[in-house]
């Protein structure tokens, strides 16, 4: 890889009142340097950069908006038809009757497993993505057939894409066998691991939960639990994965993904529970759900309470859902119509969402993007962050890991 020099960037710098009182983005040209190793080398006002020869190639970016590329917190690499042909949805009346129907298809879908979920990564690659946490079912049924397919495929991408996976046990953990197919997952490529409902599905909440913090101590990995149940019964959860996490030091290792219930109780219950999630830096990863509004946590609360929340496409055209949903900044629109963002700040304030906690306005008036930071970075002809999140833009230039990925109009 050749040492470039990016020319004409535009980065946001910060926001001024205009003359009708709205708030206008104020933006820069930039000269960025990245060096063999796609390490940013400098950052240079274009009013600044030296003239002389530059030893590499040089790229005239045409005045792009440069933002930050974007993290999956929440998918399912494997449970997608991609590659399949159409077919729809089955209904269900419940969790547990959708878990059946996906049982049945599981040993037809392992066979494809690599080629779903390589088509699943190119399909988010292409709209800005770097950085996928899936979660990987493990289970009676397949064993490790999942596991196996997909890391196959996120090896194919691994120059331009990282990952992190976990062990999911999407039928429950405490069935007989799980246990060890778990402890063989986390020998065999799993970096995290998983849990579900551990009421609703396992119906012991504090069994199961136990078993999660074992398998976590024992491989030193970080956990990310799925919690649909909703009331005092995923409060009650919440508040005793906490006492674990207290109890094993393993504060800022743990997310909770969905925890719908925390948008089912009072404002006193929301307060303490949030008051120990910021505590104990557990995370909050979200798929905004499409028409339902009260089915995701209070994000702007804890938000304002320092904690992190963080979104995922989760899984799209598969058991649970029959459309395709791999852009990430369609989650952000869609959280922002649910929750009345409509100005320019309010929109652009939204996009650390969707980028692991990268914000694009910074406190002291610099670009986001820093010296000796891998170059990743979203080019658009967007006007401002808040225009890239309100109009979607499908034509993206993608530097991803210093790797350039073509625009293109993805499926």
């Amino acid at each position: 890889m050749k040492r470039q020099r990016l020319d004409n960037v535009s980065f946001e710098i910060i926001h001024k009142e205009d003359a009708f009182g709205l708030m206008q983005p104020i933006k820069e040209l930039y000269s960025v340097v990245m060096d063999e190793h796609a390490i940013i080398e400098s950052m240079t006002p274009m009013s600044l950069v030296d003239k002389s020869p530059f030893n590499g190639d040089i790229k005239d970016m045409k005045g792009q908006l440069a933002t930050p590329t974007l993290k999956d917190m929440h998918n399912h690499l494997d449970k997608t038809y991609m590659t399949l042909g159409w077919r729809g949805t089955l209904p269900v009346g419940s969790l547990k009757e959708r878990l059946a129907a996906e049982a049945n298809e599981l040993p037809l879908l392992a066979a494809s497993t690599k080629d779903r979920a390589s088509e699943m990564i190119d399909s988010m690659m292409h709209r800005g993505v770097n950085h996928i946490r899936t979660h990987v079912n493990i289970d009676p049924y397949i064993g490790l057939k999942n596991l196996e397919g997909v890391l196959e495929a996120v090896d194919n991408y691994k120059d331009k894409v990282t990952f992190e996976i976990i062990a999911f046990p999407q039928h429950g953990l405490l069935r007989d066998g799980m246990n060890q197919l778990m402890k063989d997952a986390m020998r065999n490529g799993a970096t995290m691991v998983g849990g579900l409902d551990p009421g609703g599905i396992d119906n012991a909440v504090e069994n199961s939960l136990y078993e999660v913090m074992n398998l976590a101590t024992e491989f030193d990995a970080d956990v990310d639990i799925h919690l649909h149940d909703r009331g005092h019964l995923g409060t009650y959860t919440y508040s005793t994965w906490l006492d674990l996490v207290e109890e094993n030091n393993y504060q800022g290792r743990s997310a909770i993904s969905h925890g719908f219930s925390l948008g089912d109780v009072t404002e006193a219950e929301q307060d303490e529970l949030i008051t120990r999630i910021v505590e104990n830096d557990m995370s909050i990863m979200s798929t905004i759900p499409y028409g339902q509004k009260k089915a995701f946590p209070p994000i702007d609360k804890i938000r304002s309470a320092g904690g992190n929340v963080f979104l995922g496409c989760d899984g799209f055209f598969d058991s649970w859902s029959s459309y395709v949903s791999s852009d990430l900044l369609g989650k952000v629109n869609n959280f922002c119509q649910l929750t009345g963002k409509i100005t320019e700040m309010g929109i652009s304030e939204t996009i650390d969402l969707v980028t692991r906690g990268v914000k694009v306005y910074q406190d002291d008036q610099t670009p986001w993007l820093k010296v000796g930071e891998k170059a990743n970075i979203i080019f658009t002809e967007s006007a401002s962050t808040a225009e890239l999140i309100a109009r979607l833009p499908q034509k993206r230039t993608l530097l991803l890991n210093g790797h350039w990925v073509k625009p293109r109009i993805a499926s």
